[in-house]
């Protein structure tokens, strides 16, 4: 996205789509990403430098702002980079501050799946300005670090199942209608892939059922980075 779009008389909606995108993302997401966007939404609306695109902020004052340690912001940032929604582009040597700007592609990405949660009129206003960058493959989810292992602790289909079990015991008529219908593929290096009996069905469970999905089975199999939908 060039930056002077965001200075001009447009710049106003595109600033409180963009800021809907992240909201929704992490409403919809695990508690790890809700977490994180909402530190992220705070510092954008706080701090950001639209002119020149670009936050640059002090861990101190980050520390300050989201309630935590500089320990934790640290982290915190490394999760945003590792997930390439904020990009370094200047690194915080000798007591210079570090300088990040927003992906707006990835942003685009990560929220997608919940523009129709909004309205039809954001959804589509969404699709229009970010139309060449949006994939529908595939779904990223909240844990950005890589898992340490890439097999599941305790095996594959047998946790599958218990966390289905979970599931329909939080709501039998919810996993009667969705969660039965979906099929276990496999689960290494954090990647959870299923198949779905339709579009339109993988679809619902993008944009409804994920959060509830997501916990059980990490509860199960541990942390899900993304999930790859198979027709």
């Amino acid at each position: 996205m060039n930056p002077l779009r965001l200075t001009g008389p447009e710049a106003g909606v595109i600033k409180y789509d963009l800021l809907t995108a992240l909201s929704v993302a992490g409403l919809n997401g695990s508690p790890t990403l809700q977490t994180s966007l909402m530190r992220l939404i705070a510092a954008v609306t706080s701090r950001y430098n639209w002119r020149a695109d670009e936050l640059s902020v002090g861990q101190r004052d980050l520390a300050r702002m989201w309630s935590v340690n500089e320990r934790t912001v640290k982290r915190e940032i490394k999760r945003l980079t590792d997930a390439q929604l904020l990009i370094c582009t200047r690194g915080g040597v000798r007591g210079r501050v570090a300088a990040y700007r927003l992906n707006y592609a990835q942003i685009a990405r990560l929220s997608e799946p919940c523009w129709p949660l909004v309205g039809p009129d954001y959804d589509a206003r969404m699709k229009e300005r970010y139309r060449n960058e949006t994939p529908v493959k595939v779904v990223q989810l909240a844990d950005y670090a890589k898992p340490e292992a890439t097999e599941p602790a305790q095996g594959g289909p047998g946790t599958w199942q218990r966390a289905m079990v979970n599931l329909s015991r939080e709501n039998a008529d919810q996993f009667k209608a969705w969660f039965s219908q979906l099929e276990y593929v496999a689960f290494e290096g954090g990647v959870l892939e299923l198949r779905t009996p339709s579009k339109f069905a993988q679809r619902y469970i993008e944009t409804h059922l994920l959060r509830p999905l997501v916990a059980a089975v990490e509860a199960e199999l541990g942390p899900v980075t993304r999930i790859e939908f198979k027709g």
